[in-house]
């Protein structure tokens, strides 16, 4: 059977760099329903451990989120002057610790392979994927951790 297929443009398919307040949510609710009867509601829950300097201000932290019983690692920076002092440490445990009270079955995050790879391989992760080129002769890692 052939399908005629409009072009991008006739469907209006364009992409935009700066869309407007609310399209993300409108095309994860998109999503959600679509998916809702398999895996039940994405109920995504933001988690935030903030390193602050002597003003204040923040100055590095960790970022990321439960979902489906998991804990998305997105971001995690320790300040020059705290780092090799187990502050990367010390956030991962909080995190852990935190997912683990939300009902998580473990952690997973990805990574340069210039970046912390080691460091989530201490604390138990285990490599299970590998982007090349990602970006231009490195390779994007990703890890996760079953707790």
């Amino acid at each position: 059977m052939n399908a005629i297929i409009a072009a991008p443009r006739a469907l209006g398919l364009m992409p935009i760099d700066h869309p407007p307040p609310g399209m993300f949510e409108a095309i994860f609710r998109a999503l959600e329903t679509n998916s809702l009867s398999v895996i039940g509601p994405a109920r995504i829950q933001l988690m935030a451990i903030p390193i602050h300097d002597d003003d204040g201000a923040v100055a590095g932290g960790f970022w990321g989120a439960t979902i489906f019983q998991w804990l998305r690692i997105q971001l995690l920076i320790v300040p020059e002057i705290l780092r090799g002092q187990g502050a990367g440490t010390a956030l991962m445990r909080a995190a852990e610790a935190e997912a683990r009270a939300r009902g998580c079955l473990g952690a997973f995050v990805d990574v340069f392979n210039f970046q912390a790879v080691e460091f989530y391989q201490k604390l138990g992760y285990t490599q299970f994927g590998e982007l090349a080129d990602f970006p231009p002769g490195h390779h994007q890692i990703y890890l996760f951790k079953r707790f």
